[in-house]
């Protein structure tokens, strides 16, 4: 049973959620029907006085729901049908005739909080890694099992659209002072002997708006002259954050205002109908699946080679402790790994290992870690200029320069130091890692791990596959990733790899819409209609104009060498331009902006010397020249086998270089988009732009296949 059901002396009654064969209780149909048996016993029980629910589990109270068989359906009466029976549901927890006390000795999420706050009271054990929150949002969904009602009604309409719509989760001290539980414990005794305490004291417990007949929401209702101030220009607030593009945090603040206008039932009917027309829409079923089925496919090992035992990694090398090195080296160590990190100079070492301390400073004064952990990190981490430290490390990650002879030069040496049967991986973003590798005494032991910038917060990393990196060495560096608590998609060798080169393409883009004589202003905001976090003009100042055309005459002189061409794209000639005018980007003093410190604006000779006069093309064709540039370079990538899965093509482009995320991925646009409606606008596009947005083959196929990715 997923409910085990014990009773006092007392007669206080105890649900102890445990469902059988799962590490985490979920609400799915085994818990319902478990709960609708339980409490018929409760209701067909005179002797109960009240009645606790409290988790079997050690870590979880209830997780949420169960995505996978949750949400499989479009029938918008069927979804409506099915949310509404799981709120009557909880509320015959709220009106049982009893007190009743969630017990919370174990995280609680979305669903799971949603039946925490459908008990009377609510207890937590005081403990940091308990967390709490509705993290609905970021599936494209709102809670729909009363938690916008409720959340509402007990702190406020204000406070509750942070706790709703913003993703995050709270610990227990943090939820005890926001109201939405009462208290917190020691220990499971001292738990659960506040809960019968409380029940023995307030045998007549009732909901608050069950308990009064004209209820007053904390901080006033929606005509209040202060909500009422707030509520006007929330609306415009939502879409400025977020362009139109993510339609839940707009459906959750209406659930929320229009719900407190009426009484509690019809509410909550008002929330089932805004969960229904977002679980039935696109943009959830678009982030459903990166989120939730291809990231877990992943983390459980989807792109791992199979039949290889888990690869443990205990001493990292890291050799360079600039912007990329230092980030690995405290990843790492944040893992519980020893870490060398090596630069030329000892002087170097040191200056990475003050960027680490200063990292876990803002750590400590954030309140995410004690002085004492800070420290026993900063105490792994050995920053020397001394090679021969590097002896007995199963894992060196080389993150120097762009440049192939730096990185044979320091491949040579590491190897001559280290474990002899470890792993040597390049933090490349472009260089192919099979002509790196050739510099490699055990090129078959040699692998790409392209971490992205800021390492300490970016969640990607790419691992690279070269034409003699064998089995074992790929689940190491698969292994190693998922200990450092990131997403690891796997990709084979190319020049670009897959996140560099679809990343250029969409930046290209924007370069080429210049070109041709549209208003930057136009083309900034195009690209955050389309969803990216940044204008591309914006973005090639932060990555700098100067990089770009590094990576550039780096890939002419090895097509060259290969005795191939490069095919210029129209953007560059404007990156060209800007160079000569020694405008690289943020860092050179300027770009495409001008800054004046955290201001930016931008530049205006951009206008005088571009904008031509010509016709600007409308928002619509920029943003679908944005976004259909990267779908069909994602598409080569997979015809060409670069890509293996469509989950790594999706998640690194969410992850990589922030793609929509609401489209799901850049294979999943495709998808919604429809094969063959797709196939007809590359091919318009390409008539009118150029070669690079025809579809492949591949995409024609599977159009005419009737096949999805």
């Amino acid at each position: 049973m997923a409910i085990n059901y014990s009773q006092d002396s007392d007669g206080i009654v105890t649900f102890t959620i445990d469902m059988p064969d799962r590490s985490a209780n979920v609400l799915n149909p085994l818990f319902y029907d478990a709960l609708a048996v339980a409490l018929d016993k409760v209701t067909a029980d005179d002797s109960v006085t009240g009645l606790i629910l409290v988790s079997g589990k050690s870590k979880i109270w209830i997780a949420g729901a169960d995505i996978d068989v949750s949400f499989g359906s479009e029938d918008p009466q069927e979804v409506f049908a099915s949310t509404e029976a799981l709120k009557a549901l909880l509320r015959r927890i709220e009106t049982i005739g009893v007190p009743v006390v969630a017990a919370l000795n174990g995280t609680a999420l979305g669903g799971g909080f949603e039946t925490a706050l459908a008990c009377h009271y609510r207890i937590a054990l005081d403990n940091d890694k308990i967390k709490f929150g509705f993290p609905e949002v970021g599936l494209g969904l709102l809670p729909g099992g009363g938690g916008v009602v409720r959340t509402g009604r007990l702190i406020g309409l204000q406070p509750a659209m942070e706790w709703l719509t913003q993703n995050k989760k709270y610990t227990p001290k943090k939820t005890l002072a926001a109201g939405l539980i009462h208290a917190l414990a020691t220990d499971m005794d001292d738990l659960m002997a506040q809960a019968k305490a409380w029940i023995k004291a307030n045998p007549d417990a009732k909901a608050p708006w069950d308990a009064v007949k004209r209820y007053k929401i904390p901080g006033g209702g929606p005509n209040h002259p202060k909500v009422a101030g707030m509520l006007a220009i929330a609306p415009a607030m939502m879409r400025k954050e977020t362009k139109g593009n993510l339609p839940a945090p707009q459906a959750t603040l209406s659930a929320l205002v229009e719900g407190a206008n009426v009484d509690f039932e019809t509410a909550c009917r008002i929330e089932s109908r805004y969960f229904t027309k977002l679980a039935t829409g696109q943009v959830s079923r678009n982030m459903i699946n990166a989120f939730w089925t291809q990231l877990n496919q992943i983390k459980k090992g989807k792109s791992r080679p199979q039949g290889v035992a888990p690869q443990v990694t205990k001493k990292v090398g890291v050799l360079g402790s600039g912007m990329m090195g230092h980030g690995i080296a405290y990843v790492s160590a944040m893992a519980g790994m020893d870490v060398v990190m090596t630069d030329a100079t000892q002087d170097g070492a040191d200056a990475g290992l003050a960027k680490i301390e200063k990292i876990l400073g803002k750590g400590v004064k954030r309140g995410r870690m004690t002085e004492e952990k800070a420290a026993g990190i900063l105490g792994k981490i050995n920053a020397t200029a001394d090679y021969a430290e590097l002896d007995g490390c199963d894992l060196i990650i080389e993150a120097v320069f762009e440049n192939r002879d730096l990185k044979a030069k320091v491949t040579k040496l590491a190897e001559d130091a280290m474990d002899p049967t470890g792993v040597f991986a390049s933090n490349t973003s472009t260089l192919p890692i099979t002509g790196l590798a050739e510099a490699s005494q055990r090129p078959e032991k040699f692998v790409g791990l392209h971490f992205f910038s800021p390492v300490e917060r970016m969640q990607l990393v790419e691992i690279i596959v070269g034409e003699k990196t064998d089995d074992e060495t790929l689940a190491k560096a698969f292994d190693y990733v998922l200990a450092i608590r990131k997403v690891p998609i796997v990709v084979n060798d190319s020049r670009g790899f897959y996140t560099s080169r679809v990343f250029g393409t969409w930046t290209n883009e924007g370069m080429a819409l210049l070109a041709e004589g549209n208003h930057p202003q136009a083309i900034e905001m195009a690209g955050l209609q389309a969803g990216m976090p940044i204008g591309p003009l914006a973005l090639l100042d932060e990555v700098t104009l100067s990089l770009c055309k590094h990576v550039r005459d780096q890939a002419v002189t090895d097509l060259a060498a290969e005795g191939k061409q490069h095919t210029a794209h129209p953007g560059e000639a404007v990156m060209d331009k800007m160079i000569e005018l020694g405008r690289p980007g943020r860092v050179g003093g300027g770009g495409f902006y001008d800054y004046n410190g955290h201001d930016k604006s931008l530049w205006p000779e951009l206008t005088s010397m571009f904008v031509n006069g010509k016709e600007p093309l409308s928002q619509a064709e920029m943003i679908d020249r944005i976004l259909f540039a990267q779908s069909v370079e994602t598409a080569r990538c997979i015809e060409e086998g670069v890509l293996r899965t469509a989950a790594d093509g999706n998640l690194g482009a969410i992850f990589g270089w922030g793609y929509a995320p609401h489209h799901g991925g850049t294979l999943q646009f495709i998808n919604a988009y429809g094969l063959p409606e797709f196939v007809a606008r590359a091919e318009e596009l390409a008539a009118a732009y150029g070669p690079r947005f025809a579809p492949p083959q591949l995409l024609k196929d599977m159009a005419t296949n009737g096949k999805t990715f």
